[in-house]
């Protein structure tokens, strides 16, 4: 199966997630604003969502992959290898989760005291947000199975069940923003909606689990809870979560530490980047995630079976849909920030001056679009040969700086400052990433990838010149009717689109057997094949 269609295929459904988190935040915008009902929410949002990025995501996945696909396509592996090894894993890893979200919750004062110690400073905020998060806590437990069933299914090219269950939590938390926004008719208790979406969440876990289970069987997969053991191969897969758990998750941690920041700024900083964010999230999800998933269990068998030349390839090609889609992605955003903030989020008990901080913050944040996706990109190459310590010392150099310039921006320039520093130190990580692994023959950057590349800066240059000179036609719209808010986006999107696609086809940024691919045409005989 070709790298092109597995990333369609999960960056569709990541798409469709995303379209739902846009609604999602757009009510959430309406019904809570920014004030400390929605920071205590965030803060029972981010908390089991950054570790479950971190561990079940991020660390677990990358470790649990390669060694399943190992056990399933080895010379000695096979069906009930791989039946055996994901069974060892699920009886040591449910008790593992559960020990850790009971002593979680035990601990949730200090956490979000850690976390956001200046919510102390409004009365009842503090206290809101350790409630909340007690209450959203247990999802991690929950989301983090669903990511190993994730893991099987994908290193069996499985790749939709996984990328799906996102819209199911976007459905669950939008229907909990419509209950608590009923149950708070006539009243401004702001945290009853906030209980709602707690609840809603640890309810989505459910769902999203029960729906993973249903597609196991599906697939012929059986998940058998045994009496935990450590097998050579779950302590093999311990040794190698330690060092992932860092090296997946910069992105992640630097999250923790971002709002550790954003916290002691003020009140609804926290809810303005989160907004922000979701606006940057919508490339990096869909491609970001999408390559990343996709790659590491085909560069896996690559490399299993010794054949390098096709690992290169499929990493030339990774890097170059990579770039084709975030820089102009990048670039739409950074020049159309004010617009889609004002269009999408200015409503109801969401301010102006909110809407205006948030566009700065989304362009801050977005310049490191790029840089992002391809620390999903390049990680992998470490990952499916096992070796999740050399991007350890890389993300905690990253993460150090990252730190360090906090300190110096944030009180200076405010909540954007701390988003450009995530943007600078990213790219930063991906840097040093390329630069190992070209020094160990693993991926060397063509002349050809180049020469694409630069065509690519030249259509994204063409696009966003005409978006800037469309921006000021519009902008009366953007705070508009409903219609007239859809309309002018659709015509940003559009003309940004049919600009961007015409200059790259003009200068040869992008030929027609990569276009073919992303459409899923079956590519004509004789053609050079450029994936997997």
């Amino acid at each position: 199966m070709s790298l092109v269609k597995n990333v369609g295929t999960i960056g569709g459904l990541t798409a469709l997630s995303r379209v739902f988190g846009f609604l999602r935040d757009m009510l959430l915008a309406r019904a809570l604003g920014a004030g400390a009902a929605a920071d205590a929410w965030q803060i029972a949002f981010i908390l089991p969502n950054t570790f479950r990025r971190l561990f079940a995501e991020g660390a677990f996945s990358v470790a649990f992959v390669p060694m399943y696909s190992r056990a399933l396509h080895g010379d000695a592996g096979g069906e009930e290898a791989a039946q055996k090894f994901t069974n060892d894993v699920l009886a040591v890893f449910v008790w593992v989760l559960l020990g850790f979200t009971a002593v979680a919750m035990l601990a949730m004062p200090g956490l979000v005291w850690l976390l956001a110690r200046d919510f102390q400073e409004v009365p009842g905020k503090f206290e809101l947000s350790v409630t909340l998060s007690r209450i959203t806590f247990p999802y991690l437990a929950l989301v983090s199975l669903v990511a190993m069933i994730s893991g099987v299914l994908n290193a069996r090219s499985r790749f939709a069940p996984g990328a799906f269950v996102p819209v199911l939590l976007n459905i669950v938390l939008i229907a909990a923003i419509g209950i608590g926004y009923w149950l708070r008719a006539g009243t401004e208790n702001l945290a009853i909606t906030a209980y709602a979406l707690a609840f809603g969440l640890f309810a989505a876990g459910v769902a999203q689990l029960a729906y993973m289970i249903w597609a196991t069987r599906r697939a012929g997969v059986k998940l058998v809870l045994r009496r935990p053991k450590l097998s050579p191969e779950v302590k093999r897969l311990s040794y190698l979560i330690l060092p992932a758990t860092f090296g997946a998750g910069i992105y992640q941690i630097s999250q923790f530490v971002d709002t550790f920041f954003a916290t002691s700024l003020p009140q609804g900083s926290l809810t303005l980047l989160k907004f922000a964010d979701r606006l940057n999230q919508m490339p990096l999800g869909i491609i970001g995630i999408a390559l990343g998933t996709a790659i590491l269990p085909m560069l896996a068998r690559h490399i299993q079976t010794g054949d390098n030349r096709e690992a290169q390839r499929l990493q030339s090609n990774a890097v170059e849909i990579a770039l084709l889609l975030t820089l102009p992605g990048a670039a739409a955003l950074a020049v159309c920030a004010e617009a889609f903030t004002t269009a999408i989020f200015l409503q109801g008990k969401m301010e102006p001056a909110d809407v205006a901080i948030m566009a700065n913050i989304t362009v801050a944040l977005v310049i490191g679009l790029p840089s992002y996706v391809l620390i999903k990109v390049f990680q992998p190459a470490f990952f499916s040969r096992e070796d999740t310590k050399t991007p350890v010392w890389i993300a905690a150099a990253a993460l150090a700086v990252n730190i360090a310039i906090n300190f110096y921006v944030v009180p200076r320039y405010g909540i954007v400052g701390l988003a450009g520093a995530t943007a600078f130190t990213a790219t930063l990580n991906v840097a040093t990433l390329y630069a190992i692994l070209q020094m160990r023959g693993w991926f060397h950057w063509s002349w050809k990838l180049s020469s694409r590349i630069l065509r690519q800066i030249v259509a994204t240059a063409a696009m966003g010149l005409a978006l800037w000179l469309l921006m000021g036609v519009l902008s009366p719209f953007f705070s508009g009717s409903v219609p007239e808010r859809v309309l002018s986006l659709s015509a940003l999107i559009v003309i940004g689109l049919i600009v961007f696609f015409g200059t790259a086809f003009a200068v040869g940024a992008i030929d027609k057997d990569l276009i073919a691919q992303l459409r899923r045409r079956k590519k004509k005989a004789g053609d050079t094949p450029i994936t997997e």
